[in-house]
C-alpha cells in the first residue's frame, strides 16, 4: 500500500480527501460485440473532480459510447488517446490484452475469479505486466455483500423483456425492444401498452439487486402482489405476482425445518418444491443466485406434466442448461426469444401451442446503456471511490484486488494459483 498521509475533510455525504495527485483514465471499451456502457458519465467525471481536487479524469476517445466524446468535452473533461500517464484506469468489460498498460491499477469486470477458462490468458497477462486488478465483481462490504454491479438494470430490462415476450407469445400487445428505446423514460411509456388477462399469474425469485430491479417494472404495472400461499390457493379477478423467498421453493430432504443459513451452507440437503408453482404461474422471472450444489429449481420432467400453465420464462439469472430446465442457451439482444418444447426437450418455435417462450439475454444492461451507466457510476462514487482515493479502512480495495503491482496474486485470491497455470 502507498505511504501517503491522508486528511479527511467533510464534504456533504462523501468524504473529501486531500492527498497526492491521482490521474484516472477512462478506457475505451474494446470488446466485440461492442459495449456502449461507460463506468462514469460526463457529469460524474466533473463531480469527481469537484469532490476530490487532487483527482484528474482523462477520457480515451470512443466512437461507440452511449455518451459521446463531445459530452465529456462539454463538461470540461480532457479527451486524450494516450492514457499511459494515468495512475488508475477504469473500464466496464474485460480489457483486451493489447490494451493493458503495465504497472497500473485497473478496475473492470475480468470474469476470472470463478476460474473461467476463456479469461485465463487475460489474468496471466495482468500478472506479467505488474497490474493491480481491482475487479468490480469481488468488491464487497465488511458484511460480505457486493457493493457494485449492473444487477439492478439487468432486472429492470429483463423484466421488461419478459412482458415484451408475453405480449408476443399470446398476441396481446407489442412493445418496442428496450434497446430501441432512448432511455428508461421511454421504456416506462411503452409499459402503458401492457394489458394482461385477469387470470394472469407471475412468479419472481431473487431478492438481490436483480430481483429488486425486476420489481421496479412489476410495480409500474396494474399487477397485485400476493403471498405465495394466496398465489397457490386462490383465484383472482386481476393479474397478480408473488415474490418468493428461497424457503418458499426449497425444503429439507429429511422433512426438517427450513433454516436459511443451513441452505446456503449445505444446499445439497435441500430439494426444490417449485414444481407446484408451474401449475399456477403463466410467467416466471428468475432473478436468484443459484449454487451448483443446489437441486434444480425445476427439471425437464417437471415441464412434461399435463397441468403446467407456464408459457413464458424471462430468465434474467441465465444459468445455462441448469436450474431452470427450459433455458438451453443464452439469447442475444437482436434475437432475444426462443422456444422450448417440453415434449422433445429441444428448441422450437416459441409461438407454437405448448412451447414455452424463453427470454435469456445475458447482457441485459447493455440495452439501456445511458441509464445503466448512470446507475453504475453513482455506485462507484458512493461505494468505491472513498476507499480508492482515501483510506481503505474497511479493506474494500484490498479484498477486491485479485493481483498486486508486484505481479502476484493477492492473498485473497491465492486459490487461483493452479488456474493461472492451466491446471484447473
Amino acid at each position: 500500500m502507498c505511504s501517503r498521509v491522508y486528511r479527511r475533510i467533510s464534504f456533504g455525504n462523501i468524504n473529501r480527501v486531500s492527498m497526492g495527485k491521482i490521474k484516472i483514465g477512462v478506457l475505451r471499451e474494446g470488446k466485440v460485440p461492442p459495449d456502449k456502457r461507460v463506468p462514469l458519465t460526463p457529469k460524474q467525471c466533473k463531480t469527481i473532480q469537484a469532490i476530490y481536487p487532487n483527482v484528474e479524469v482523462v477520457v480515451q476517445p470512443s466512437p461507440i459510447r452511449a455518451y459521446l466524446d463531445q459530452a465529456y468535452l462539454d463538461e470540461g473533461i480532457e479527451m486524450n488517446e494516450d492514457i499511459t500517464d494515468c495512475d488508475i484506469i477504469i473500464g466496464v468489460k474485460e480489457v483486451n490484452i493489447q490494451d493493458l498498460i503495465p504497472n497500473k491499477k485497473f478496475l473492470f469486470f475480468s470474469h476470472t475469479y470463478k476460474k473461467q477458462p476463456y479469461n485465463r490468458d487475460l489474468l496471466n497477462a495482468i500478472l506479467e505486466r505488474n497490474i493491480q486488478l481491482i475487479d468490480y465483481e469481488v468488491l464487497k462490504a465488511k458484511n460480505g455483500k457486493r457493493i457494485i454491479g449492473f444487477g439492478r438494470y439487468a432486472g429492470i430490462v429483463g423484466c421488461y423483456n419478459g412482458f415484451l415476450t408475453y405480449g408476443l407469445k399470446h398476441n396481446l400487445y407489442s412493445l418496442k425492444a428496450a434497446n430501441a428505446c432512448a432511455d428508461r423514460v421511454e421504456v416506462e411509456e411503452e409499459l402503458k401498452k401492457v394489458v394482461l388477462p385477469s387470470d394472469t399469474k407471475i412468479v419472481l425469485t431473487g431478492y438481490g439487486r436483480v430481483g429488486h430491479g425486476a420489481r421496479e417494472i412489476l410495480d409500474l404495472l396494474p399487477i397485485k402482489e400476493v403471498t405465495p400461499s394466496e398465489f397457490l390457493n386462490n383465484q383472482f379477478d386481476q393479474a397478480v405476482y408473488t415474490h418468493l423467498e428461497v424457503e418458499d421453493y426449497y425444503g429439507r430432504k429429511d422433512g426438517g425445518d427450513f433454516v436459511k443459513n443451513d441452505f446456503y451452507k449445505n444446499a445439497g440437503d435441500f430439494k426444490s418444491t417449485f414444481s407446484r408453482y408451474l401449475k399456477q404461474a403463466n410467467m416466471y422471472i428468475p432473478c436468484h443466485y443459484w449454487s451448483d450444489s443446489a437441486d434444480f429449481i425445476f427439471t425437464r420432467e417437471d415441464l412434461k406434466e399435463k397441468d403446467i400453465k407456464l408459457s413464458v420464462v424471462a430468465d434474467i439469472s441465465c444459468d445455462i442448461d441448469g436450474p431452470v430446465a427450459c433455458t438451453l442457451r443464452p439469447s442475444k439482444i437482436a434475437d432475444p426469444i426462443y422456444g422450448y418444447n417440453p415434449i422433445t426437450e429441444s428448441e422450437d418455435d416459441f409461438n407454437k401451442e405448448g412451447v414455452i417462450a424463453v427470454m435469456a439475454v445475458d447482457n441485459l444492461p447493455c440495452e439501456l446503456p445511458l441509464d445503466a451507466s448512470q446507475d453504475f457510476g453513482s455506485e462507484l462514487m458512493k461505494e468505491v471511490f472513498p476507499s480508492l482515493f482515501g483510506e481503505d479502512k474497511d479493506l474494500i480495495i484490498e479484498r477486491g484486488s485479485q493481483t498486486t503491482l508486484g505481479g502476484e496474486l493477492s492473498s485473497h485470491f491465492a486459490y487461483l494459483d493452479k488456474y493461472i497455470l492451466g491446471e484447473e
